[in-house]
């Protein structure tokens, strides 16, 4: 209840507030969380091979900034949300896939304002993406109700969301998922993330092998002083082929390249790199 209202008020203030508390809240949590400090700074310096004091000290405002701006685009009108895209570029990827009958599957990983690749991308169509329960239950139905809008299908991150998914894709419509969240026992395999073993999501990987499938990646920057987003969509650079794990591996590397295009908005403080219960520790750690 508490957590209701307080996502309705702050979905009443203007975006470049939402910004500016989202900037000091992500330096309150880097200071009174050490465990979530320590990993943000390990993830950083690990990606890039070395410090960076400056882009650290951005990374934890924006991070702040990530967690600040959902009640604008979860409660907003979809289309005063959606107005607040300034640029998109690679539409024409869309464009040409939907015109060529291809079903499209978007690959997105927690960089810069990802929820609003999904509101972008359903202008084009219908768009189903995966649902996950966040750890806190008060916002699983703001969560839903902010994603589940307009052209926006979800689908829960069990068996029957998957068969959706599939399901989807083989209609010719369009999936968004995020895969570079750490998956659960039995879902995921190792391999490499910024030169580190992360156990990986299979289900992307499964889902380029639907036929006619197309994967494109998608990004949305976070312009400074609330003056809107940036949408950003590509074609992969390398081929996401071969075998399953040669899938993952792929993508990984994808997501990599994103992520380095704007390594401010990345959430380097997420968990990447944990091994869930019941998983082998990865080969050269055993």
């Amino acid at each position: 209840m508490i957590v209701n209202i307080l996502f309705r008020i702050l979905a009443r203030l203007p975006l470049a507030w939402l910004h500016r508390l989202g900037g000091w809240a992500g330096w309150l949590t880097w200071r009174f969380s050490p465990s979530y400090a320590r990993r943000l700074e390990a993830n950083l310096a690990n990606a890039l091979g070395r410090a960076d004091p400056a882009l650290l000290k951005a990374a934890i405002a924006e991070a702040g900034r990530q967690a600040l701006e959902l009640p604008f685009v979860w409660l907003r009108p979809q289309d005063e949300v959606l107005a607040r895209v300034v640029r998109v570029e690679g539409r024409e990827l869309i464009e040409r896939a939907r015109a060529e009958g291809a079903s499209v599957l978007f690959l997105t990983p927690h960089l810069g304002c990802f929820e609003m690749c999904a509101q972008y991308c359903s202008t084009h169509g219908p768009i189903t993406v995966l649902f996950r329960e966040p750890r806190k239950a008060a916002l699983g139905p703001l969560m839903e109700a902010g994603r589940a809008r307009g052209e926006i299908r979800v689908a829960p991150a069990d068996v029957s969301g998957v068969r959706r998914l599939v399901k989807a894709l083989r209609s010719g419509e369009m999936v968004g998922m995020l895969p570079d969240q750490a998956p659960g026992q039995g879902e995921g395999v190792w391999a490499p993330f910024f030169g580190k073993p992360a156990w990986t999501m299979t289900l992307a990987a499964r889902l380029s092998e639907v036929k006619g499938v197309k994967a494109l990646m998608i990004w949305t920057e976070r312009l400074p002083r609330g003056e809107g987003y940036v949408v950003r969509i590509s074609e992969p650079v390398e081929p996401i082929a071969g075998t399953l794990e040669e899938r993952c591996v792929a993508i990984n590397r994808e997501i990599e390249r994103l992520i380095l295009a704007g390594p401010a908005q990345y959430l380097w403080g997420y968990n990447r790199y944990k091994r869930p219960s019941g998983v082998p520790a990865p080969e050269g750690e055993r």
